[in-house]
């Protein structure tokens, strides 16, 4: 099928645009047709609203949309919503919140709040201490500038906290930075952040070049947030008594707690493990992200990059035993906002928001950090005890049988079948096949 460019795609009706991609990458037609619109929202004014989140829409992607159930966080009961595909995060979250349920909960504290941002600019004058002399006599001039911008978040307590020139000639030439730090109390601010940078860039080249320096060629290159935020830090933390770990008969708590450590140990000094650790950490705390309307994205980078702040990627969890009691904690950098971007618009984000109880941006923070801490949990759990894959395959079973496209009665049949074995995808596809009568397996259009 021949595929041709297309020119001003973005001005093109939904209907036209549905009619291109159609005719150009699709033979049948009507049915992709048919497929994109089923995902269309019934209620037409909040399928325009989805439309208008992001250009060159079609339609909607669906995930699914689950709870995890009685999260105690500082002595508080939560219902934790999760936006995720994966088939084992939300029962391992819900598991993890059942177990610290009856031994004190999550305890979440937030140790700071600062966002940062950039000018990075470029000045060729050589003398570094007369640039430095020159922004101490104009600081107070960049930051007026910003009054008006300014003023509603200051109003509610937040702002500029500082400025300060940054020399980074050591790495590359002519290359400086002004750094501004920010309070953006419950938005995660990234307009509001990249508005008042671009407005300060414009003063300081104005005031470079009206002033005595002995050089004026200034080239601002970019005016930006900075998705690293270590000084937007949370901590999570569980603990009890390592008797009180007495969930497995086949382990006794004080091996379960040894083993456990040394699994954190190894995620510590070991980075091809701590990549995975970390993932499973980010399963909790992006699908909480999703459902609250948050970016995950840039909190995913900003996590890694703090696992990686002392030279080498490492865990963002920790572990200590000391005098009987096991405790168990993470320290994660989460920029996130309650107000604004789409918390206000998208139905299911203001659902999510609701059930939390329509918390701020800090009471958010905890909550995110207790579900990837719960979630982290439950994995290395698993791991030191009856291993990951029992719990994952069980609940990824469902996935294979409705790629079988198998009836109700034989899912239940299969299930049962399971239930005290680990199923792995070709013993699933054979329980399948036994149970449909099927003699030849290949003959089945599946990925064995």
């Amino acid at each position: 099928m021949k595929k041709n460019p297309v020119e001003g795609f973005s001005k093109y009706s939904k209907s036209a645009k549905l009619e291109w991609i159609i005719f150009n990458y699709f033979q049948n037609s009507e049915n992709s047709l048919n497929l994109l619109k089923s995902y269309w929202h019934n209620d037409a004014e909040i399928q325009k609203l989805h439309d208008e989140f992001i250009e060159n829409s079609l339609t909607n992607f669906y995930i699914p949309y689950g709870i995890a159930p009685n999260f105690l966080i500082n002595n508080k009961l939560h219902c934790i919503p999760l936006a995720i595909e994966e088939s084992s995060v939300v029962a391992a979250s819900a598991k993890s919140a059942n177990f610290w349920l009856n031994r004190g909960g999550f305890n979440s504290t937030v140790i700071s709040t600062e966002k940062i941002g950039h000018i990075h600019f470029l000045w060729e004058g050589s003398d570094f201490y007369e640039l430095q002399l020159f922004f101490n006599n104009t600081k107070s001039k960049l930051l007026q500038v910003t009054e008006q911008i300014t003023a509603k978040m200051r109003a509610r307590g937040g702002g500029i906290t500082d400025l300060k020139l940054v020399n980074k000639t050591d790495i590359e030439p002519n290359y400086y930075q002004l750094e501004a730090t920010f309070e953006t109390c419950d938005s995660m601010g990234a307009n509001f952040i990249n508005t008042v940078l671009e407005e300060i860039s414009k003063k300081l080249k104005l005031e470079i070049f009206e002033s005595n320096l002995s050089s004026k060629n200034i080239t601002v290159i970019m005016c930006i947030l900075s998705n690293y935020s270590p000084r937007c830090l949370v901590k999570s933390e569980v603990q009890c008594e390592i008797k009180s770990l007495n969930f497995n008969k086949e382990i006794n708590p004080n091996e379960f707690a040894s083993k456990f450590k040394t699994a954190v140990r190894i995620a510590e000094i070991e980075p091809y493990r701590a990549v995975t650790h970390n993932k499973g950490i980010m399963n909790g705390i992006d699908a909480v992200a999703i459902a609250t309307g948050n970016d995950f994205r840039a909190i995913e980078a900003c996590a890694h990059a703090f696992a990686s702040r002392n030279g080498k990627y490492s865990s963002l969890t920790h572990v200590d035993i000391t005098d009987g009691m096991f405790k168990f904690w993470i320290e994660i950098p989460l920029s996130v906002g309650t107000v604004g971007g789409i918390t206000s618009l998208h139905p299911m984000v203001k659902f999510s928001h609701h059930l939390l109880g329509n918390p701020g941006a800090t009471q958010l923070m905890c909550i995110i950090a207790a579900a990837g801490l719960a979630q982290n949990f439950s994995a290395l759990r698993s791991l030191v005890t009856s291993g990951i894959q029992k719990g994952h395959m069980k609940m990824h079973l469902l996935n294979i049988l409705n790629q079988l496209e198998a009836t109700e009665d034989e899912k239940a049949q299969i299930v049962e079948y399971f239930k005290d074995k680990v199923p792995t995808h070709y013993a699933a596809v054979e329980a399948f096949c036994k149970v449909r009568g099927i003699k030849d397996p290949s003959t089945l259009k599946i990925y064995l």
